[in-house]
């Protein structure tokens, strides 16, 4: 089991202290009792396990477009944390580049909550990121990528997509969403985060459902363009999860130390800039 022994980087996280930065009013979910994630505990969680760095998104649930929980923690992280930011479609370049110089390195885009039409005008927003060098860090589901890949290709920008594309189990590997993820991935400029498996697995862990879609973006992707994240505090699971039963995941899907480490470690670290 992979604990602390190899370097690693968690390139999907979540924080959340509502005692210090409460949630907003509008915000359709209220993580509560064990989803809550402080800071504090964020350190614990990555000293326990080795984690040197990690990615922290910001969350829909709870902050919607307020950072400032996630600002303040990469603050105080003396280099361990960068982020994805959480902001409006018709955010300024003057707001990007201010939240890139705390430590943001994209921003998030969120189709399987929102759904495809509420980012349908965001071509200013793209044009934006790829002038700043910042990443579009889209979470689909399905088919809905289809809704979004002519705008996605003509961007220009670096391209993240979380949980493997959230595809359909049941419509197999050859659904049109998961396909068109795979041609992105063999065109270069995207990056996939191998993640998420409760989310669309239809089967407890090892999750071993999702098992031949992770070698498929393994292969079309290349271990130069996928990364580890755990969805830790995971949020609305269907059941436990542990962080540590997560990682030892790892060394079943990927049994090689060389791939292990460019997945966790090297991989992460261009990506998001990790010194």
């Amino acid at each position: 089991m992979m604990f602390s022994g190899e370097p690693k980087v968690d390139c999907h996280l979540h924080v959340f202290d509502p005692e210090r930065f409460p949630y907003q009013a509008d915000s359709f979910y209220k993580p509560a009792a064990q989803e809550k994630a402080s800071p504090a505990q964020l350190n614990f969680l990555m000293d326990a396990y080795g984690v040197r760095h990690a990615l922290l998104v910001q969350p829909n649930s709870g902050y919607n477009e307020d950072n400032r929980c996630l600002l303040d923690t990469i603050a105080r992280s003396q280099g361990r944390l960068k982020g994805m930011a959480v902001v409006a479609n018709t955010v300024s370049r003057s707001e990007l580049e201010a939240l890139k110089a705390q430590g943001i390195v994209g921003v998030a885009i969120n189709p399987a909550l929102y759904g495809t039409e509420h980012y349908t005008g965001i071509g200013q927003l793209l044009e934006r990121l790829a002038d700043l060098d910042l990443i579009a860090q889209v979470q689909v589901k399905e088919d809905q990528l289809l809704d979004l890949l002519p705008m996605l290709k003509a961007s220009g920008c670096r391209l993240v997509f979380d949980h493997c594309g959230r595809p359909d189990i049941n419509a197999g590997i050859g659904q049109a969403g998961f396909q068109a993820l795979l041609e992105l991935g063999r065109g270069g400029r995207s990056c996939v985060k191998l993640s998420g498996y409760a989310k669309f697995s239809q089967k407890s862990f090892p999750y071993d459902d999702v098992w031949p879609y992770v070698a498929e973006l393994a292969s079309a992707f290349t271990l130069d363009a996928c990364v580890w994240a755990s969805d830790w505090p995971f949020l609305r699971a269907p059941e436990r999860i542990d962080y540590g039963v997560l990682l030892s995941l790892v060394n079943t899907l990927f049994p090689v130390e060389e791939d292990r480490r460019k997945l966790m470690w090297e991989t992460p670290r261009v990506w998001f800039g990790f010194e």
